[in-house]
């Protein structure tokens, strides 16, 4: 398997879920249905800093002398950029929710390097649609700065898969390797749309229908 045929495989074999995440209600699930700009603008802020403490802590563990270790850290400096950008944003002071997002637990739970290649892959993915929700909220906004900023965000994803592609081909030696990276990064998905799932039922919201 080639990195690219990876991500492809990646984006098929999850085309349901990401739709979904990629919906308007996905806002909505992180929200808990309060879709004032401040709490979109909090959500985000979380997620970036989950983010940039997930690969701070991959990167400590792979030795920043490693392929994995560099790329963990340069996504790790990203990330925390972007939560500088978004904390810019903020008219007030943000505390990091202490409780961890199921994408962002499952990759935390990741210990192997080949796993952490494929999870990074599931993430960045997954984001992107994200990032395409808040472009979104903030142009029906009439804020075209915010969803610029936003654009902008979902465009380093781009460096990140990447650079996800490249540590793939250094790191997946055989098939097995290649598999192991395949039910990572679909875990990291399935994670983050079995949460968006919960989240909207228990707020006796359908789901399913792609909005």
């Amino acid at each position: 398997m080639t990195p690219d045929e990876f991500v492809d495989a990646v984006r098929d074999d999850n085309d349901t879920a990401l739709s979904r995440l990629g919906s308007s209600k996905s806002l909505y699930a992180a929200t808990g249905g309060d879709l004032e700009p401040e709490e979109v603008l909090h959500a985000a802020a979380d997620a970036e800093h989950a983010a940039a403490e997930t690969f701070a802590q991959w990167a400590a563990g792979e030795g920043t002398d490693t392929p994995a270790g560099e790329t963990f850290a340069d996504a790790a400096e990203e990330e925390r950029e972007h939560y500088e950008t978004v904390l810019s944003k903020l008219d007030e002071e943000h505390d990091p929710s202490e409780d961890l997002s199921a994408i962002q637990s499952y990759l935390r739970d990741l210990d192997d390097t080949v796993e952490r290649a494929g999870g990074f892959v599931g993430r960045i993915v997954a984001t992107e649609k994200s990032k395409e929700q808040y472009t979104g909220f903030f142009t029906g906004q009439a804020d075209p700065m915010t969803a610029s900023t936003f654009r902008e965000l979902k465009g380093d994803l781009e460096g990140q898969l990447e650079a996800a592609r490249d540590l793939l081909e250094t790191v997946c030696e055989d098939e097995d390797d290649w598999e192991r990276a395949k039910e990572a990064a679909d875990g990291a998905i399935q994670a983050a749309y079995e949460e968006y799932t919960e989240q909207l039922e228990s707020m006796g919201v359908n789901p399913k229908p792609v909005c």
